[in-house]
Parts: C-alpha cells; structure tokens; sequence
C-alpha cells in the first residue's frame, strides 16, 4: 500500500504541468492520463448540510478527475442510508459507511479527507487526518479559534499536506476578476472594506435535555467542546448559535465575506484591533436558548489604518447598495467604490450612478452556489495543488483561512467581553490583556485534545 501511495504522489507530482488549463487538456483527456491504480480515494466526514454539497462534488469529479468517493463518515448514523444512495447513484459505486472518524483516518486508501463537520471539530480532525498522511478539505471557518488555526498550519508544514479552507469565493472566476480590479488600482487606493451578512432567522424554540437518538454516537458528537446533557436544540444545525460548539452568524456566513474583505483589501496579515458590538434581538429570550448574537457590528482595523467593517443583520432589514446586496461586500477607494453581490459586481467612479466597469460573464449567484450545487472549482484547485505539490498553488491555503477566520473569532471575543481588543499579529496575542487571551483557545475534554506539539 505504501508503494501505491508514493506512486501516486510521484505520478501527481510529475504531471503538474498537465493541469487541466495549463497545457490545455479537457477533462475528458486529463481523465485519460491517470489509470486505475492512480485513483484518488477520497471520505467525507460530516454529511449533514454543506456535506451533501461536497458528496456532490467530489462524485461530480468521478470521471474528470479519477475520483471515488469510498467513505462516509458522521457521528449520526440516521444519514447513511440516504447519503449512500446519492453516491451510488451519481457514480455506480456504494461508498462505505463509518461513524467513527479515527477509523476512516487508518484506512491507507484514503488520500483526501473532506471536512463538512461542526467547527468545533475542524481542527483536531485537520490536525489527525495530516498525522495520517491525508490531504484536506475543511469547511469554513477553518477552525473554533485562532489557536487551533496555528496548530493547523503547523501541521500541513510539518506533514508537507495540503489543507484547502471551504472559502469557495476564491475560485469563482468574477470574483477572482473584481480582486484583480482591485488590486489594479481599479477604483484607487482602498480605505475601508464593507461585508453584509443578512440573514432573517427565525428563533428555533427550547426543548428539555434528553436522551441522544440512537443513530447519534453523542460523546463522540461532543468531541472537544465540553460535556453536557445531549439537546435537540443544540444539535443538527442549532450548534452554530452556542459559543462551545459554533461561531454565530459572524462566524458562520460572515467568514466568507471577511475572507473577501480581507482579500480585496489586500491585507495577508492580522488586523491590530477590532471592536464588535450587538445582542440578541426581535426573539422571545424565555423561548430560546441562544447563546451567540442575531445582530452584531464589527469594526477591523489594520496597522496602517485600513477598515474591515462586519455587520451581521438576523431580523428583518433592508439590503445595501445599487446591487440590492444582503450577502456581499462592498469597498470605498478614493477613486470610486465597488459592489460584490454573489458572483456579480459593479464598480462605480467618484460621484457617477452608472458603473465603469463589472462583471461581464453572467454566472450563479455565489450564495446559491454555496449551498445549492457543488461549486466544483475549489475542489479541482484542491486537487491541482496536490498534484502540484505546492502550497502556493491553492486558492486558500489554511494560512489564507486563518487570517479571514481569525478577523471574526476577534469580533466575537470583543462582542463577550464588551470591548476593544488590540491585537500582535506576529505573536498572535492580545495587549495585557489575559481575559482576552484566554478566549483565543479553549480547555478541551479528554481524549479529543488538540495537541500543543502536532
């Protein structure tokens, strides 16, 4: 087995040039060019929600790119029977099933693990798969905090892995055109960048704790956070309002227009301060257990005065700007100003109402994409890299990922502790201040510690 791993590595490696694009090749011929013993043996763990978009992506790449998709892992056994079905159907093989993710890491075959999990799980999971040898593909926010972020960096250097952070924003061809304008001086130099994160939800009520269903291996759900009763309403989904286990909406959507406000600022480095301030509003507190804010403002910025600004709206609101935006950005230069809706964008000069410049290919809008098809693109940049060999070829790289994490993971603990929190970027530590330190990290629950040397 360990000779067919260093065949495909040397396989992938030496055939870099022949990425598809590179050397012209279609999908069809890159296909051709590796054979049965060079198929790439990818799992997916976590197959609840933005899992289904990566089992659609990586069956999408069967043919093309010489994929199976052998393993289904989640801690939930009740979607085996369904997410099985789907991979059968779209590729004519059953994947099998496995609850228990150290299990999956030991299979050999496996070259590719696909994190689709909750966040508190991102890290130590990124953490074992490189320790296995595995590349990975792990969902946005890259981690549940900024330590955890470092320890996944040290651990795709140390095991020479790629990690490809879920920011798929990355990869969509007008967005990666509206950064080249920027970055051209297309609107000038730009002052302060603007991220919108619209979203009504409604309140998803109380239930009394309980017994774990059957189907859920709960303590292994649990992982790192730490122990409590198992409840309905803190599970499937409703983990992202609760502090042990999510992010909040800052942390949740916003990621994605963080990491583009980060990217059209130009800004590969921590922000020296930020501010955050909100609450829970619009919602019966008796009738809801949330623990993370439904509105929340946050304000960046960057050492040479640069702004990132962050607002999460989650009642009823207006949208933003010519482009109607509720999920988007947009950036003030001194020359004009540029709107990003989705995959459309605008950019408009001085005082003028009509744009000098925007997309012109018409292509899905990024927020369907991102959760109703597979936005295959980021996927195959993952596998190019690895085939490359090289870190510099991703589109977000875990470095990248952890930069546009860590700019909401400082919001939230401003938000908690009610104030600013000055950050050093080279240290990754707050300024005197031990409260806000001890948020960039956790305590994690015996055994599912993330280890200080990985």
């Amino acid at each position: 087995m360990t000779q067919r791993r260093d065949f495909i590595k040397k396989s992938l490696i030496g055939g870099a040039g022949l990425a598809i694009g590179g050397m012209g090749f279609s999908a069809k011929s890159y296909g051709s060019i590796l054979g049965a013993n060079d198929r790439i043996n990818v799992a997916v763990i976590g197959i609840r929600g933005r899992g289904v978009s990566h089992i659609d992506a990586w069956c999408e790449l069967k043919e093309s790119h010489n994929v199976r998709l052998k393993t289904l892992c989640d801690t939930d056994e009740q979607f085996f029977d369904p997410r099985s079905k789907t991979v059968l159907d779209k590729t004519g093989i059953k994947p099998t099933t496995e609850w228990d993710m150290r299990k999956v890491l030991d299979d050999k075959e496996i070259d590719i693990v696909s994190f689709a999990t909750p966040n508190h799980w991102h890290a130590l999971g990124t953490i074992w798969a490189c320790q296995a040898g595995k590349h990975v593909y792990v969902e946005k926010p890259a981690s549940h905090n900024i330590w955890e972020g470092r320890k996944m960096i040290e651990a795709s250097r140390k095991y020479n892995k790629r990690i490809q952070v879920g920011f798929q924003n990355r990869s969509i061809p007008n967005v990666m055109e509206a950064m080249k304008f920027l970055h051209g001086g297309g609107i000038g130099e730009i002052y302060m960048a603007r991220g919108l994160c619209v979203k009504p939800r409604d309140s998803f009520g109380i239930a009394k704790d309980s017994t774990p269903p059957a189907s859920l291996h709960y303590d292994r759900w649990l992982g790192p956070a730490p122990y409590r009763p198992y409840n309905e309403k803190r599970g499937h989904y409703n983990w992202h309002w609760f502090w042990d286990t999510g992010n909040g909406d800052t942390g949740n959507q916003g990621p994605h227009q963080f990491d583009i406000a980060r990217w059209g600022l130009n800004k590969n480095e921590h922000p020296v301060s930020v501010f955050s301030s909100g609450g829970i509003y619009g919602i019966d507190r008796t009738q809801c257990e949330q623990e993370t804010p439904n509105t929340q403002l946050t304000i960046a910025k960057y050492n040479d005065g640069k702004i990132l600004e962050f607002e999460t709206r989650g009642r009823y609101s207006n949208s933003e700007s010519g482009l109607g935006i509720k999920i988007g950005n947009i950036f003030y230069g001194s020359e004009g100003y540029l709107e990003i809706d989705g995959s459309t964008w605008r950019a408009y000069r001085n005082k003028e109402s009509d744009p000098f410049a925007g997309s012109k290919v018409i292509q899905a809008n990024a927020s369907e994409t991102l959760t109703g098809s597979s936005n295959t693109e980021h996927f195959v940049n993952f596998l190019d890299a690895i085939k490359s060999g090289n870190n510099e070829t991703l589109h977000c790289d875990i470095l990248d990922g952890h930069y546009s994490s860590a700019v909401p993971f400082l919001a939230n603990i401003s938000y908690r502790l009610g104030r600013e929190i000055r950050f050093m970027g080279n240290s990754e530590k707050c300024i005197n201040d031990p409260a806000a330190d001890a948020m960039l990290t956790r305590k994690y629950r015996s055994p599912y510690v993330v280890p200080s040397k990985v």
